[in-house]
């Protein structure tokens, strides 16, 4: 439970007035003092509740430092709303409506906060007009916020564990630290730098640090996190005062693993994250170490599967691409691509890949639907586009929709030759029997529950099937059975999937690729011809046909994203770089038009990144 303290030393002190001024804008300074005087302490531990859903309102608080994370319990879950940092206050809604509280507030790590009680915010919002002005401020940002789906904030306090041997922690941190910097004043602690607060030689190995020890360390942590963007703290390699101290100030927790070693669980992990009560709600993220030549990853899930890990990582530490992409995931200035689905014009993607890296963007986070979930498999396997053109293009040599079937049971097509242009496409790139999270960058792919009439984001699991998941157009293609359930092509829910996108761990920048046409064609016939006048007229030649229709594949393929393309206004607005290729002579199934639709989609990415490079700069480059 919250404790409350005496007054705090100076740079606290000074720390909540900095927060004060910055909430309240131009509160003057008698106004803000009487605020202040009205204020007290509470510090919680990693772990610690300090609101429960349902409750009754009895105050506000404003986080001094640490991190609260903000849960919502719905029926059949706990569902992660918003973080709290540094500077926010939280718990005033219930304070205005008398409501109760509407969701659960917990600490993330070891935390200091002040707290205002129900009587003095009501008698401060009777006296300060300009008091209740800004907490009304707040509500409206909030409201806002949760409207606009923002992603979590940037950690402030980062720890780094080796859970394995043979982590080089003092190197991997100094290149983070360096990469970091380019988007603030990065702190770097490690035991040694902190030794003068551990009595070490008087204390048993892996003691605890006393009470009051304990404080002077996490006023020390909060004084320089309050001049820092980041805080890297350098845990040991084996279980030890420091490391504690670590886990329990961090926002979140980079597990450090050579990839080699077995996937078993460290003694630091066992002692600080497993069985030592209460355990920390920071997230942990698994981070594992390549050598430079290594062709890809394997065996990841081994590592998940004994974690619960918030997000993992594939990092090569000597190459300084890699180590930037764990800094802008960090920062979360990563950049994600989204690749929509629509058949044969997919192939546009691997064109506007080849813009993209010519024009050194960086690209962090890859995601797609059917086709283009197919395609961003290339990106997010790290290929150059040379290598990831030669293997689409040698898949996709044989009509992939060309088996129909003789009895159309399920579907029109048999779905044979897609399996296997699937199947050999990821044994190329990445070897048989390869899973979603042995991609080097990560990576998601959209589905549809058929048996639960719902979008699946599928972030873990067989590629392959994943793959065939998504691109298995209702009616046309076969589905796939998983877990019990028949899934379908992603495209019936979300053909352009930039909104999964931005909810991604990280990711600050949203680059998509949208092939839905341009143009709307009408009909230029009053009423629907007979089956006997539709085969007559296909017997013409081309240019003296009557009615343009689409073939009953065409309109199986279009009729399937639908909805997807009525959101295609929604899904724009949320790109930072938008791209829409011209491909409106290109059916679905023109598979055939493999050179014209990429040199289409390159084309299209270098006119659109000239325009934006005029305007504004490209979002990440290498």
């Amino acid at each position: 439970m919250p404790n409350s303290f005496p007054p705090r030393p100076q740079h606290q002190e000074e720390l909540l007035l900095k927060h004060l001024r910055s909430f309240f804008g131009s509160l003057d300074e008698a106004a803000l003092q009487m605020v202040r005087s009205r204020l007290r302490w509470v510090e919680v531990v990693g772990g610690d509740t300090l609101m429960r859903q349902g409750d009754r309102g009895e105050c506000l608080y404003l986080l001094v430092s640490g991190r609260l994370r903000v849960y919502i319990d719905d029926a059949d879950e706990r569902r992660i709303v918003r973080e709290i940092a540094r500077g926010e206050v939280v718990g005033e809604m219930s304070l205005y409506t008398d409501a109760p509280r509407s969701a659960t507030l917990v600490a993330i790590r070891d935390s200091v906060l002040v707290s205002l009680d129900k009587a003095d915010f009501t008698q401060l919002l009777a006296t300060s007009p300009a008091v209740s002005l800004a907490l009304t401020r707040q509500i409206i940002q909030r409201l806002q916020t949760e409207r606009s789906q923002t992603v979590i904030d940037k950690p402030v306090t980062m720890a780094l564990m080796p859970v394995t041997a043979n982590v080089d922690v003092a190197a991997l941190t100094a290149s983070l630290a360096q990469h970091l910097s380019a988007n603030g004043k990065v702190g770097v602690l490690d035991s040694a730098a902190m030794a003068k607060y551990f009595e070490a030689a008087a204390r048993a190995p892996g003691g605890e640090a006393g009470a009051g020890q304990r404080r002077s360390i996490a006023m020390l942590l909060d004084e320089i996190e309050s001049s820092h963007d980041y805080v890297l703290l350098v845990a040991d390699e084996q279980p030890s005062e420091w490391t504690q101290v670590c886990v329990r100030h961090a926002d979140e927790i980079l597990l450090l693993a050579d990839a080699s070693a077995p996937a078993l669980l460290h003694l630091n992990e066992q002692r600080y994250l497993v069985n030592r009560p209460p355990r920390s709600e920071a997230a942990e993220i698994m981070v594992l170490l390549h050598r430079a030549d290594t062709a890809h990853p394997s065996g990841t899930q081994a590592w998940l599967n004994r974690r619960p890990v918030t997000s993992h990582l594939h990092v090569r530490p000597s190459l300084p691409a890699d180590m930037a992409r764990l800094a802008r995931i960090q920062s979360r200035t990563a950049v994600g691509l989204v690749m929509a689905g629509g058949g044969a014009r997919g192939f546009a993607h691997l064109g506007v890949y080849r813009a993209l890296r010519e024009q050194g963007i960086a690209i962090d986070y890859v995601g797609g639907t059917s086709i283009g979930a197919v395609m961003a498999t290339l990106v997010a396997g790290d290929l150059p586009f040379e290598t990831a053109d030669a293997i689409a293009r040698e898949s996709f040599a044989r009509n992939p929709t060309g088996d129909f079937t003789f009895f159309p049971v399920i579907s029109l097509f048999k779905g044979q030759r897609l399996r296997e242009i699937v199947q050999a496409a990821v044994s190329r790139s990445m070897g048989h029997g390869a899973h979603i999270e042995d991609l080097w960058k990560n990576f998601f792919c959209i589905a549809t529950n058929f048996s639960k009439a719902k979008e699946v984001v599928m972030h873990r699991g067989d590629l392959v099937k994943a793959l065939l998941s998504s691109v298995a157009i209702p009616g046309a293609l076969p589905p796939v059975v998983m877990g019990g359930d028949l899934l379908c092509d992603g495209g019936t829910f979300n053909n352009f999937p930039v909104d999964v996108m931005r909810l991604q761990r990280g990711v600050g920048t949203v680059i998509g690729v949208d092939l839905s046409s341009r143009i709307a064609r009408s009909i230029e016939f009053a009423e629907m011809p007979s089956t006997w006048a539709l085969l007559r007229d296909k017997l013409r030649r081309r240019q003296h046909r009557r009615y343009k229709l689409p073939s009953l594949p065409n309109l199986l393929l279009n009729t399937t994203i639908l909805y997807s393309v009525s959101r295609q206004k929604q899904a724009k607005a949320l790109t930072d770089v938008y791209f829409n290729p011209p491909l409106d002579r290109v059916g679905m199934l023109d598979w055939s038009k493999y050179d014209v639709v990429v040199r289409q989609g390159y084309e299209h990415a270098l006119e659109v990144l000239v325009k934006q490079n005029a305007t504004d700069p490209a979002p990440v480059r290498t």
